[in-house]
């Protein structure tokens, strides 16, 4: 159950919903719009391009935004560069009323051989555009609740979060390994609802599995290991 914050009277009374919104970026980007509504605070805007088709995704908070905040969302669509002093304005000012959650997850991305957060980053810059805003940790280490050595990695779409198998921090993993693991869930997490195949591993999914600079050899290694 989410909340809506309403600050004031709006500009636009009639954008009240998630409907409404999605249908006026489309008439004035003349595109088609896939809009994800969030209560993530650490990316607040977050755009993708693909060909006609737009992937925005905004904090909830922007159904109180004003004409001026929603003309400069259209024009970072447009034209994807461009000042946003109305933006800047409206969430320095909305952050007050803003509901941020309480942390639930202890968050650990420094193992003893590989930072999760380094990883991330930087497969976030190569492929994604840095599009990608979800957390990273590593999985419980007691025996008792870690997870089986058959799951080495998992997206948490709730709680958006990658969780990744401690077994992989480990000196007799290759770097190109893990980053492997990393880089399929956080492939998950980017195509999450945008694909109309209702699989996990869809045709496209697969597609893009494949851009991986090092897929081959740790598909290689991965079966290696599975036949040991």
């Amino acid at each position: 159950m989410y909340t809506i914050y309403k600050m004031g009277q709006l500009n636009l009374p009639f954008l009240c919903d998630e409907q409404s919104l999605r249908s006026y970026f489309e008439k004035t980007t003349g595109k088609s719009v896939f809009l994800t509504l969030t209560e993530n605070t650490s990316s607040m805007i977050a755009i993708k391009i693909r060909g006609r088709s737009v992937f925005l995704r905004l904090h909830r908070i922007f159904l109180s935004a004003d004409i001026n905040v929603l003309e400069e969302i259209t024009g970072m669509i447009k034209n994807k560069k461009g000042k946003t002093p109305h933006i800047i304005r409206f969430i320095k000012n909305s952050s007050a009323h803003i509901k941020k959650k309480p942390k639930r997850l202890k968050i650990i991305t420094e193992g003893r051989f590989y930072d999760l957060l380094e990883i991330s980053n930087s497969l976030n810059k190569e492929y994604f555009n840095n599009m990608v805003s979800v957390q990273i940790t590593w999985g419980s280490r007691n025996p008792r609740h870690a997870v089986t050595k058959r799951i080495l990695g998992s997206y948490l779409k709730n709680d958006g979060l990658i969780r990744i198998n401690p077994v992989l921090d480990s000196k007799k993993v290759p770097g190109y390994y893990i980053q492997y693991v990393v880089y399929h869930e956080m492939l998950h997490a980017d195509m999450d609802g945008k694909t109309e195949e209702d699989k996990v591993h869809s045709k496209e999914f697969k597609k893009r599995e494949r851009l991986f600079r090092h897929y081959e050899k740790a598909l290689a290694l991965e079966k290696k290991k599975q036949g040991a």
